[in-house]
């Protein structure tokens, strides 16, 4: 009774945890209202996502909105977009000019610690070389808003660059900036590293790692399976458990058809096939609550890895949004597929390595039961949470629940302290046996 008392009670202390690092959040904001340009590179053009604050927009461009909407933004676009081209010039070292196009044109918002929130005007630009020319080495030619409000700069980051192995992380290039002394703006050139196919192969990797270390329901899902991993179940209850070997092969099964079903849809998404979002982000909040339900009572015992496999093909098409977003082609989206999916399951492999030794142990103590349902119906209310969030209705348990990676780490932290206490406690016993036989009548009398 009382290792049941120290589960529950672990599971009260890690729900309590939970709350306390959700009151604690740190603002952040700009530190002066300044234009953002975030680089995108991809084989043969760049993307230049453009973030600039409107007042100074308009004290520069000379275009008067009457206020600050998307209507009046959409009113003036032509006015605006040729102002935008006629300061946004880039060109090869040489001089030759770069081909320019406009997104539209949409209304912002961001925060500077001194003014507050002021609002903000943001597009993409595709920057187009001319035939031939090195994409990895150019001048920038911006000097919108900064010919004219001498206090304004310009940021320059690389936010995607798959050949230097830059995915989805920002990396200074340099600012543009006026000389206070001369009146001239210092032109900027930007140089990125030569790169290559496997600085690409091993960024994907990383991005792939990534993607399990911070995706809670992806994480949670495997995790939820594994639960009743070590354990038999005998007329539709989970019974005593079973063997080391067979908890591993049972384990290396599911994760294998968890790993197949999610590289064909991943692969299929990745190319082009239609993913609907919404569906797909449901049915893997449902995926978790049926795994939950199956750690309580076996649903499908014996047939965990078909499961797998099949909610498997569900997560392959939420893993394929993130590639997706990277729109990469040819030679480059084919190692990035192979990349992305060789990090997901490392991180996979590493969940299971971490996580099964301890439960494989645990299921071998009483306690295991209130650990095991404790787990699974907590899981299953963070997934309830997610299905009625997802279809838009919005939830404090899905707040937790979408925070739950924070403190994974100390989950498995006190499944190990906890395994390692049963361990003492059995080494303890055992070399205590001897001394107990040699009292076979205090044995007797004690039955």
């Amino acid at each position: 009774m009382s290792r049941i008392t120290t589960a529950v009670g672990g599971l009260i202390v890690t729900v309590v945890a939970i709350g306390l690092w959700l009151t604690g959040g740190v603002a952040q904001a700009h530190v002066l209202p300044t234009t953002t340009i975030q680089l995108n590179v991809h084989s043969e053009a760049i993307d230049a996502y453009l973030t600039i604050p409107l007042a100074d927009l308009e004290a520069a461009s000379g275009i008067d909105l009457d206020a600050v909407t998307q209507d009046q933004v959409d009113e003036h676009a032509t006015e605006l977009r040729d102002y935008l081209s006629a300061h946004f010039l880039p060109t090869t070292l040489d001089g030759q000019p770069w081909g320019v196009t406009f997104d539209d044109l949409e209304v912002g918002s961001a925060e500077d610690l001194g003014t507050g929130v002021y609002d903000t005007l943001s597009t993409t630009a595709h920057l187009t070389p001319p035939a031939g020319a090195d994409e990895r080495n150019f001048d920038l030619g911006y000097d919108a808003v900064i010919h004219r409000v001498v206090t304004h700069a310009v940021l320059v980051t690389v936010q995607s660059d798959w050949s230097s192995g830059t995915i989805d992380s920002a990396r200074e290039v340099g600012t543009v900036a006026l000389d206070t002394v001369t009146g001239t703006i210092t032109p900027l050139t930007v140089h990125l590293d030569d790169g290559s196919i496997w600085q690409g192969f091993t960024g994907m990797v990383s991005l792939g790692i990534s993607h399990i270390r911070e995706g809670t329901d992806h994480q949670l899902f495997l995790l939820t399976l594994l639960l009743p991993a070590p354990l038999l179940a005998v007329r539709r209850r989970w019974a005593g458990p079973t063997r080391a070997r067979v908890a591993v092969k049972r384990i290396g099964a599911i994760t294998l058809a968890f790993t197949l079903g999610h590289s064909v849809t991943l692969a299929l998404g990745s190319i082009g096939f239609p993913v609907p979002q919404q569906p797909v982000e449901v049915l893997i909040a449902v995926s978790i609550l049926i795994a939950a339900a199956h750690a309580i009572r076996p649903m499908f015992p014996g047939r965990e890895a078909l499961i797998a496999g099949a909610f498997g093909l569900v997560h392959g098409l939420a893993f394929s949004a993130t590639l997706t977003e990277l729109d990469l082609t040819g030679g480059q989206l084919a190692v990035g597929l192979l990349g992305f999916n060789v990090g997901i399951e490392l991180m996979q492999l590493f969940v299971v390595a971490l996580v099964l030794p301890p439960l494989i142990l645990l299921a071998r103590t009483r306690a295991y039961t209130a650990l095991r349902i404790g787990a699974a119906s907590f899981a299953g209310i963070a997934a309830a949470g997610w299905v009625l969030d997802r279809l838009g209705v919005a939830n404090p348990v899905a707040t937790v629940a979408d925070n739950l990676v924070t403190v994974s780490p100390y989950v498995v932290a006190a499944l190990w302290a906890t395994a390692a206490f049963v361990m003492f406690r059995s080494f303890h016993r055992t070399s205590a046996e001897p001394f107990v036989t040699q009292q076979p009548s205090l044995i007797r009398s004690t039955r």
